[in-house]
């Protein structure tokens, strides 16, 4: 079964109405009142998007569109407060960010493991009569109606969360780099072509033993071109999936078909990630120069081959001469990337843990712009609408 890469869709929610307080009277034979029992009614149900790291795509929640929670029950007697509403979770896989579909303001990212966020808090519970006796107020017939829930419209954009993205024009070798160093099987052409869909595999370092557990994902994102930060072709589509990775490998063909420089064809591919993003371009990278089987073919091969590794070295960046295709070289760029990653991961958690406290703060209800989402006195319920009943 071939499921479609899924990086963008939209989404309603809803979260459950609060229920109703109750009014009403104990009761016995001949005596119609002897005091009010009247319950609360239950919380509605809320809205929580849940980090779902077997998932890769958005495809489960773009076929069902639409996830409502449930209302809270009304109030009973006997000073029963109503069930609350069941919340509504929605699994989605790491690297998803969660956008207002109105206003475009990022609410939330799933960004690890066991992460859970409120996107749209459940109505609180009205209040029932009981809630209002007094010793000068003994027979109340006011109750407070629970408030309605949350309707939000929601972008998801989904990000990959690979450690390693490879960055290349066209038919640089990406895919077939991908294939070898992991078990991904992305589709191989030997003509010009590009995948059009970003593909993830999983490399391990097997070398350090067979139940050795270190390994790194590494994504083969989709061929970039010239003019892809002003989103030709779908480039802006494409760039989008290198700003979560923690290390970029400019994959260059050192003999390319088209006689065209590879030193040009690394210079255009980082002006196009310093045109889209100042941060992306600063980001942790290596230069692959792929395809160097081929040098012994070429006229003056080898000696081009090694003043392209001079001149790309000359630029300050880390080279790797290789052979995808003969796995010449692919242990040596193995062993540096996973180094490399191993590095970022360490400040990424560093600064995840600063921003917790804040990525939190976002989930509220609060910061979501519904105010008074706690329990309200009676004068806010008058005006809000929601109280009802003799007053005295």
């Amino acid at each position: 079964m071939i499921v479609k890469f899924i990086d963008s869709t939209e989404i309603f929610v809803a979260s459950g109405h609060g229920g109703n307080g109750l009014v009403s009277f104990k009761t016995a034979s001949n005596k119609p009142r002897l005091g009010p029992d009247g319950g609360d009614g239950g919380h509605g149900g809320d809205v929580v998007f849940v980090a779902a790291p077997q998932l890769n795509t958005l495809t489960t929640v773009r076929y069902k569109s639409r996830f409502i929670a449930e209302n809270g029950a009304k109030g009973g007697t006997s000073g029963k407060t109503g069930r609350s509403g069941e919340d509504v979770e929605i699994p989605v896989p790491l690297g998803t960010e969660v956008y207002d579909a109105v206003s475009g303001r990022l609410i939330c990212e799933i960004l690890v493991p066991g992460q859970r966020e409120i996107i749209a808090e459940g109505g609180r519970r009205g209040f029932g009569n009981l809630r209002f006796v007094s010793s000068t107020h003994q027979a109340p017939e006011e109750y407070v109606a629970g408030q309605p829930g949350v309707e939000m419209t929601l972008r998801l954009e989904l990000k990959l969360l690979a450690d390693v993205g490879l960055a290349g024009l066209p038919n640089a070798g990406k895919s077939t780099l991908l294939s070898v160093m992991s078990a991904a099987k992305p589709k191989i052409a030997d003509y010009p072509f590009t995948t059009l869909e970003p593909q993830l595999g999983v490399v391990e370092l097997k070398e350090r033993g067979e139940f050795n557990l270190e390994s790194f994902v590494m994504a083969d994102i989709p061929g970039l071109i010239e003019g892809a930060s002003e989103g030709k072709g779908l480039g802006h589509e494409f760039l989008r999936h290198l700003e979560r990775t923690k290390v970029i490998a400019f994959v260059v063909d050192a003999f390319p078909i088209d006689g065209s420089d590879p030193l040009e064809t690394l210079k255009l591919l980082q002006s196009e990630l310093q045109a889209y993003d100042e941060k992306l371009a600063k980001r942790k990278s290596v230069v692959v120069l792929n395809k160097c089987d081929l040098a012994d073919g070429e006229e003056d091969g080898p000696q081009r081959l090694l003043q392209l590794r001079d001149a790309v070295e000359k630029l300050g960046l880390k080279v790797f001469t290789i052979s995808a295709a003969t796995s010449i070289g692919l242990r040596e760029l193995k062993e540096r990337l996973h180094v490399m990653v191993l590095e970022e991961r360490r400040l990424f958690e560093a600064e995840l843990a600063s921003r917790l406290p804040v990525v939190k703060g976002l989930m509220s209800a609060a910061a979501l712009g519904v105010d008074n989402h706690g329990m309200l006195d009676f004068s806010k319920a008058i005006a809000d609408g929601r109280a009802f009943g003799k007053m005295g």
